[in-house]
């Protein structure tokens, strides 16, 4: 079915979530295989992140799909599809750090993949972050230990904000912070990262 011209007040990916939230309201055959493409990367790379097991994250991803495919027709269109998405997946994985804690058990193994270079490219976005300019894959091994070594809800803000790409804005519906809570907690968590990096090149190795 034609969806229309795009509303030229609507950013490409503002109005691409509408048109598959039309789909998905509709009924349409596909449309939630279409939805989970769209998202299965960012949600596993999320999940996979602040787990640090990529079978343990391979298996919360389904179980946010599933939460998702559930609460859908309960979803009022008040935030971006792709927000209320993170908000879910936020939720399950504190929920499973939460439960992995209860249980004893270490939930922050080292990552086993993480797509080359993006938290190197992240971290050197400012003066508060670590330099970008170090050997790729030391410098990634660094700051995936310290991402997982940083308490969750900062490891979280990093995630959203340095990895993902996302604003303060869309940050703030996800988390339900103020924006003044989630700046001074990744200001906290930067530096934490930035002294991992500065102790590596002082020491010459992987703290």
């Amino acid at each position: 079915m034609d969806e229309g011209p795009a509303d030229p007040g609507v950013p490409e990916p503002a109005a691409a979530e509408r048109r598959l939230l039309a789909r998905l309201r509709r009924g349409e055959m596909g449309a939630f295989d279409a939805l989970v493409h769209s998202y299965q990367d960012r949600v596993f790379n999320l999940c996979l992140r602040m787990l640090g097991s990529r079978e343990e994250s391979e298996d919360l991803t389904q179980e946010i799909f599933l939460a998702v495919h559930r609460n859908l027709p309960r979803f009022r269109g008040e935030a971006r599809l792709s927000t209320w998405i993170y908000r879910i997946a936020r939720n399950r994985c504190l929920n499973r750090l939460r439960r992995a804690r209860r249980r004893r058990l270490d939930g922050r193994r080292p990552l086993e993949a993480v797509e080359e270079g993006r938290l190197a490219e992240a971290s050197g976005r400012s003066p508060t972050r670590p330099d970008e300019h170090f050997d790729g894959q030391e410098l990634e091994a660094v700051l995936r230990r310290g991402l997982l070594e940083l308490p969750e809800r900062q490891r979280l803000l990093v995630i959203l904000r340095d990895v993902e790409g996302l604003s303060y804005e869309e940050i703030v519906e996800i988390c339900g912070l103020p924006a003044g809570t989630v700046k001074s907690r990744l200001y906290r968590a930067r530096a934490v990262l930035a002294e991992r990096v500065q102790a590596w090149r002082d020491g010459g190795g992987i703290p």
